[in-house]
């Protein structure tokens, strides 16, 4: 069993655990740490996205963020971001090589495979940047491929859902304030 900190609404510990699938069953609020990989490619931002597996509990078969994660019970945000990282990934960095761009909150109702999934969740977000030629380690029970995109070709590809994807586009757009631009929107 996985335990997760119970969490009031800036991301902070109540002193409260719960377990993963009920704090998704009950809609209890929790954190989790995303990591964005980027690269920049002839000034071009370019963005990894990992595909789920086929038999995760939620949203199957649906890119995602590089990396992210669940932050059990009594771990913080960054050092739950660094384990992801070597799990999903196979990568192994130095805790300064992440870059904090903010902090979210999702809310978000959903049904797999005939049970009720509410997601409840504060992220902090996070960009690390790698060269596209990195090599990776997929953990084979999470993750079925990554594939770079370029960034405004990603962010249209999920605001006019041209890819099965569970990425929000909100968390798109405080990336593209990191990168210091617009998307150019196709």
């Amino acid at each position: 069993m996985e335990y997760l900190d119970v969490v009031d609404e800036f991301g902070e510990p109540t002193g409260e655990i719960t377990e993963r699938s009920e704090a998704h069953r009950k809609g209890i609020r929790h954190r989790t740490s995303h990591v964005w990989i980027y690269s920049l490619e002839k000034d071009k931002p370019f963005i990894l996205v990992q595909k789920r597996c086929s038999h995760k509990d939620s949203y199957p078969n649906c890119y995602d963020i590089s990396s992210a994660g669940h932050i059990p019970a009594g771990i913080g945000y960054e050092e739950s971001a660094i384990r992801e990282l070597k799990e999903e990934l196979g990568l192994e960095i130095d805790i300064n090589q992440l870059q904090y761009i903010g902090q979210n909150a999702i809310y978000s109702e959903e049904e797999f495979y005939g049970e009720k999934f509410t997601d409840n969740q504060i992220y902090n977000v996070y960009m690390l940047q790698l060269p596209v030629n990195t090599v990776f380690t997929l953990q084979e029970s999470e993750i079925d491929d990554v594939k770079w995109f370029e960034f405004d070709d990603l962010c249209n590809a999920v605001k006019n859902n041209n890819i099965k994807h569970c990425i929000i586009y909100d968390e798109l757009m405080m990336i593209s304030g990191f990168f210091g631009g617009e998307v150019n929107e196709k």
